[in-house]
Parts: structure tokens; C-alpha cells; sequence
């Protein structure tokens, strides 16, 4: 059985592990001892609740319920561009008429904003590549939606998820080199680590200031704008059936897009609903995503279970691995 449960400081030498086996561009996931060890102090601030909603960044672990081995790692960030401004591209359409020539364009141009201060950011979602199938992918992404409906004050109106932009075979980020690299000069992964082991100052230091036109830039360049990642492509798929949208922005180093999708409407947060909990032998039924409701003690995993007048039973098993006993409360989508 699968367990998603709260990281802390103990997890770091296996969220290393995870950031190296992440690949380049896995901006969220940084190969720094330093910046991890600092989020994961921040990840256990988070659910204890030792700093304010607003600043909060759950980190969340997937884990063999066995072995207690850590096959995968999420996060919910509460509110980004709080401390920073957290900015992007934004796609926009610039039109042009000439009555003189009888003659109208519209040209597309990338404008650097900064719109997303306060939304929720669900990220950092990787999972090991030999624990991939039997729905552990999604038992990860999904357990972050459950977080949040356990208690949606704490979290915006508004959710988004960056994704990796395209990498080609090489390893070379087109729009990066196309674009970025033209105003910021530095190699990718210099930039890439300076966004979280940095205040981020030197994006707005060196960002253009002014629209700049897809038509007058490389065609592979334009081409990546908006484009995810071969590896994001099953992320992507994820967070489109979660009912997240494009929303026009791309991440200003490679490109990725930025969907987005209101909070109440997450299709997890909408279709779950809290019931007691009961523990029984041989238990009948299908398979549910269920969880804990009380943040601190955060679990979430994926059982068969029974439901019948208000009450949801489960195995031993599943009871433990939620760390629940029973008559508690329980979050249940399915």
C-alpha cells in the first residue's frame, strides 16, 4: 500500500535522491542540499501550523506503508509571490492597422507580469520511475487537492501548476536559448538555481522591458513556448482531468505553461466528502482515495472500502496507514 504523508527534516537525504533522479529543468526540485533542507523546515512549520496560512509550503511524501521507503514527492505552496514577485510571460495579441495600406495584423508578443502573487501553487509532483504504474502518479497529485479541502481557507481562490517546458534530446532548452538567455547571460542551470537559492532580484534586474515579438525570434524558440516537457506530458494529462486550464502564462526561463483552475472547482475537492470512520475484516467495496482531515496529521492513500449511512469501513490496514481509529472523521472521493 501507498502512503502520502507530511515531509520533514528526516526526508532529505531521500528528497536529494529524488532531485537528482528529476532530470535538468526540474526547477521546483533543486539539486541543493541547502534549499531543500530549508523546505523541509518549512514543510514541518507548515503542518504544525508554527507560521502564518499565507506563507505555508506542504511538502508532501509518497512512501511504501511497509517499508516506509519514499517513492515520490509533491508540494502545495499556500501563496506564491508573497515574500517576491513571482513572475512570468504572459501571451498576449498586439494588433496593428493601417488605413493607409488597408492592411490589419496580429502579432503575439510575450509581456513579462507578475498576476499570480497570492494563488496557490500545487507542484514539485515526481515520481520515482519504478513506482510509476498502478495509479501511484495520481494518488500523489490527487492527495494534494485533498489537503486543501480539508481546510480551503487556507489556500486561494486560485490554483495553478507550472510545468517543464521543452527540453530537447540533448538536453537544451530552445526558448531558453532563444529568448532568456539573450537578456540574462548566464547557463541555464546558473539561472535555474539562483530562482530558489536567491531573492529572485536578478530576474527582475534583467527581464526585458518591453513586449517581446514570437514572429522576430528563432522558430524553435516559438515553437517551445507553451510546450511541456516530454515527462510532463502524464502531469499534464492529470491536471486537465482535475479541470485545470491554460491560462496564457509560460514560465520566463523555459517556456512551460502555467495552468490554472479555482480552487472550489478542483473535481477531487468537489467530489469528496467527510464521513466516520469504521474498521472491519474482508471489507467489500471499490477503491476509494481517502484521507485524514486534520492537517497536522496529514495521511492520504487508496483502499477499498465500504460506505453505507454516513459511516466508510475499512481494513486494519488502511485505518493505520491514515493513522486514524474509529468513529473519526475521514475524507472520501470515489
Amino acid at each position: 500500500m501507498l502512503v502520502v504523508r507530511p515531509a520533514g527534516p528526516a526526508d532529505l537525504e531521500a528528497l536529494m535522491e529524488l532531485a537528482v533522479l528529476s532530470g535538468r529543468g526540474f526547477t521546483s526540485l533543486p539539486e541543493d542540499e541547502a534549499v531543500l533542507s530549508e523546505r523541509l523546515a518549512l514543510s514541518q512549520q507548515s503542518f504544525t501550523g508554527a507560521i502564518a496560512p499565507a506563507e505555508a509550503w506542504y511538502t508532501l511524501m509518497l512512501t511504501d506503508g511497509e517499508t516506509g521507503a519514499v517513492a515520490g514527492v509533491a508540494g502545495v505552496r499556500a501563496g506564491v509571490g508573497i515574500g517576491r514577485p513571482h513572475f512570468s510571460f504572459r501571451i498576449v495579441t498586439l494588433a496593428q492597422h493601417s488605413l493607409a495600406t488597408k492592411t490589419r495584423f496580429d502579432h503575439q508578443a510575450l509581456v513579462l507580469v507578475n498576476e499570480c502573487a497570492g494563488w496557490t501553487e500545487v507542484g514539485s509532483l515526481f515520481v520515482r520511475a519504478d513506482r510509476r504504474s498502478g495509479g501511484a502518479g495520481s494518488l500523489l497529485a490527487r492527495s494534494r487537492y485533498m489537503l486543501i479541502g480539508a481546510d480551503p481557507l487556507r489556500f486561494s481562490h486560485t490554483v495553478m501548476s507550472e510545468l517543464r517546458g521543452w527540453f530537447d534530446e540533448d538536453g537544451r532548452s530552445p526558448f531558453w536559448e532563444g529568448v532568456s538567455y539573450k537578456f540574462y547571460r548566464i547557463p541555464f542551470e546558473q539561472a535555474d538555481h539562483m530562482v530558489t537559492a536567491s531573492d529572485g532580484q536578478f530576474i527582475l534586474d534583467l527581464a526585458p522591458r518591453h513586449p517581446i515579438y514570437v514572429e522576430l525570434i528563432d522558430h524553435g524558440a516559438a515553437e517551445a513556448i507553451g510546450r511541456v516537457h516530454r515527462d510532463g506530458e502524464p502531469a499534464l494529462a492529470l491536471l486537465e482531468r482535475e479541470g485545470f486550464e491554460r491560462s496564457g502564462l509560460v514560465d520566463i526561463f523555459d517556456g512551460g505553461p502555467t495552468m490554472t483552475c479555482a480552487r472550489d472547482s478542483l473535481a477531487t475537492v468537489r467530489g469528496s466528502r467527510t464521513l466516520r470512520l469504521a474498521i472491519g475484516h474482508d471489507v467489500d467495496g471499490p477503491q476509494y482515495l481517502l484521507s485524514s482531515v486534520a492537517i497536522p496529521k496529514f495521511r492520504a492513500t487508496q483502499a477499498a472500502a465500504a460506505i453505507d449511512d454516513g459511516m466508510v469501513t475499512v481494513d486494519p490496514q488502511t485505518a493505520t496507514a491514515l493513522g486514524l481509529r474509529e468513529g473519526e472523521a475521514v475524507r472520501v472521493n470515489g
